[in-house]
């Protein structure tokens, strides 16, 4: 029977990857992987996280099954930085549990949300290309409407026509900030609207927040979040360590359910872990312990936030410098300097980005996604006048 399962096609980004570990010019440059990476080009291991792990090491005294819901101490300790220090189980109405990973939460809160009735998943693209596998995987439609403008703004009339035209029982999913793969996030006043129209049609959101402290900071990244869930009687939000803790291999993740009632939170729960249960059986523990080691410890919690300041300072000042250089040829690069996050994407054809790949050793995305950490001070100049010389 195995005999008859075709070739996939082998996954674009990892096909990235090798071609890029293969080509010998010593002035390649990788925009193609989304891990940060510093101004000398490495993704170190946060200081935070090897003092967490050591203290772990010394510790630990079991490695027997935690269960489907994962690490609780980590669920909970991360949820104060989510939902707000003052009430973060909003009355009892928000709980969670470990996922592997943000993908991790994001395919179970779509498996959840699918369980609940929901068919239907509304998304503005472009978006992370692994949402529609999930979508498809789990069978789950997904509706696209239009994320970004060509101001690179976002398009807020597109996203109100999509709530507008949704059906009952429909989800939506909305990037919670450093929007992949555009880096084009909602501002203040645009998540103050969205609440009001996902209250207004009865939508139930699933909030896609795998870059908090990217952007602004940990406090002003979850403003998005908050927003919604002050407005809505019930969400889904899905949660990723794996960017500002550092903790890619790991894969540290949560998802979290908010219900109208606290008397059926229990009951939402138990689905989640028996989806869990058929899925993965119980996350991988490592990452999430260490995690919980630093939110238990104030003076680890000082050297992560100032570990995820610096990162945040680095690829503002890559865009700053974007943005400074006004055009690379037609390409006007001013749009990038208010974006947040690790990605953006550029107006390249298919020929242009292969053009920009074999004669100057520059990987990217077929999508003209760029992770600008991978810029730095040395090569971003070469980066902008290959990029005029290609799209002159």
């Amino acid at each position: 029977m195995l005999n008859t399962l075709p070739q996939q096609p082998a996954d674009a980004l990892l096909a990235l990857i090798k071609l890029h570990n293969e080509d010998p010019r010593a002035d390649k440059i990788d925009l193609g992987v989304g891990v940060y990476r510093t101004g000398d080009g490495a993704t170190p291991v946060f200081a935070a996280i090897k003092a967490a792990e050591k203290r772990l090491l010394e510790t630990q005294d079991s490695k027997a099954y935690l269960g489907p819901e994962g690490d609780m101490g980590f669920v909970r300790a991360l949820m104060p930085w989510v939902f707000g220090k003052a009430n973060p189980t909003m009355d009892g109405r928000i709980d969670g549990m470990q996922t592997p990973g943000g993908t991790g939460g994001v395919r179970l809160a779509v498996a959840l949300a699918k369980r609940a009735g929901v068919n239907r998943v509304l998304m503005g693209l472009p978006s992370w290309p692994n949402h529609a596998q999930i979508y498809a995987d789990l069978g789950v439609e997904l509706k696209g409407f239009n994320h970004a403008g060509k101001d690179g703004k976002v398009d807020m009339d597109a996203l109100r026509a999509a709530i507008a035209e949704a059906q009952a029982g429909d989800a939506i999913l909305l990037h919670g900030c450093c929007h992949n793969p555009t880096g084009i996030d909602y501002s203040h006043a645009d998540w103050d609207e969205i609440a009001g129209l996902l209250a207004a049609k009865g939508l139930l959101p699933i909030l896609d927040l795998a870059y908090q402290g990217l952007g602004q900071g940990m406090e002003e990244d979850a403003y998005g979040v908050r927003r919604v869930l002050a407005a809505v009687p019930e969400a889904l939000i899905a949660y990723s360590c794996d960017k500002n803790f550092g903790m890619y291999r790991d894969r540290v993740g949560a998802v979290y359910v908010m219900v109208s009632d606290p008397a059926q939170l229990g009951a939402v729960l138990s689905n989640g872990y028996a989806l869990a249960r058929a899925a993965w059986s119980m996350p991988p523990d490592h990452g999430a312990a260490a995690v919980r080691l630093i939110l238990e410890d104030e003076g680890l919690v000082k050297l992560w936030q100032g570990e995820l300041d610096d990162m945040r300072a680095r690829m503002n000042q890559v865009r700053a410098r974007l943005a400074g250089a006004g055009h690379a040829g037609s390409i006007d690069l001013a749009p990038l300097g208010a974006q947040n996050g690790l990605f953006s994407v550029l107006p390249l054809s298919g020929e242009q980005i292969l053009k920009l790949r074999n004669d100057h050793g520059i990987y990217m995305a077929g999508s003209g996604r760029i992770n600008v950490a991978g810029l730095t001070m040395d090569n971003i100049g070469k980066f902008i006048a290959d990029l005029g010389a290609v799209a002159a």
